[in-house]
């Protein structure tokens, strides 16, 4: 798998860009961040043709590049858990309006359940529902590359912030502990924010979870 990074926003939330190889075009894109700008900008000059994004929580700072990506991509399709699927349309519940500039986009095409599989551009990823941070916060599991993105649950020496409308800390730490500290330990962690770790090293350093 080709796996591609960028930091979009001010939040400099993690977006990743997943192709089967490096010769593919079909790709498969990891949250859209806060600003799609310099993504689109990305997916044009590699000439990449984004036939899914999943949102792997809702909070404007990953959904609000979605509006920006349809406008550009018509036939993208977007998934998201149905537990956060009102975020994309309710601005309260984004966060959107507590920064004064509240956002909305259409609904999703999918709606992802507690566990399943999105297969897409060539690309299988299984769903990992991992409520704390949000209540349909998901981490993206694949098994064949040792991989996993861990949206904002989980992050490099660090975990998701509880202190949000509908954030739960012992969700948070239950959901890590059995659904990420229980993949094998070479597995590396892709965050929703900050640097690339592995799950040995979290399980072993991370003081929020020692």
């Amino acid at each position: 798998m080709k796996i591609d990074g960028l930091a979009l926003g001010a939040y400099e939330t993690n977006c990743y860009v997943l192709r089967s190889s490096e010769a593919a075009q079909d790709c498969l894109i990891v949250d859209a961040g806060l600003g799609a700008d310099e993504l689109i900008k990305f997916l044009q000059e590699h000439k990449l043709n984004p036939v899914a994004v999943v949102l792997t929580h809702g909070h404007i700072d990953h959904i609000e590049g979605v509006a920006a990506l349809r406008a550009e991509f018509p036939d993208i399709k977007v998934h998201i858990h149905k537990l956060d699927a009102e975020m994309l349309t309710e601005p309260h519940a984004n966060l959107s309006a507590m920064t004064g500039a509240a956002f909305s986009v259409e609904p999703a095409e999918f709606f992802l359940e507690e566990q399943g599989v999105i297969e897409q551009a060539d690309i299988k990823l299984s769903v990992l529902h991992t409520p704390g941070h949000t209540p349909g916060g998901i981490c993206l599991y694949c098994e064949d590359e040792g991989i996993v993105f861990t949206d904002d649950t989980l992050f490099a020496d660090s975990i998701g912030r509880t202190d949000f409308p509908n954030g739960n800390t012992e969700h948070l730490l239950q959901s890590i502990r059995e659904k990420l500290f229980t993949l094998p330990d070479e597995t590396k962690v892709y965050p929703g924010h900050g640097p690339i770790t592995t799950i040995a090293h979290e399980r072993e350093y991370n003081p929020f979870l020692r």
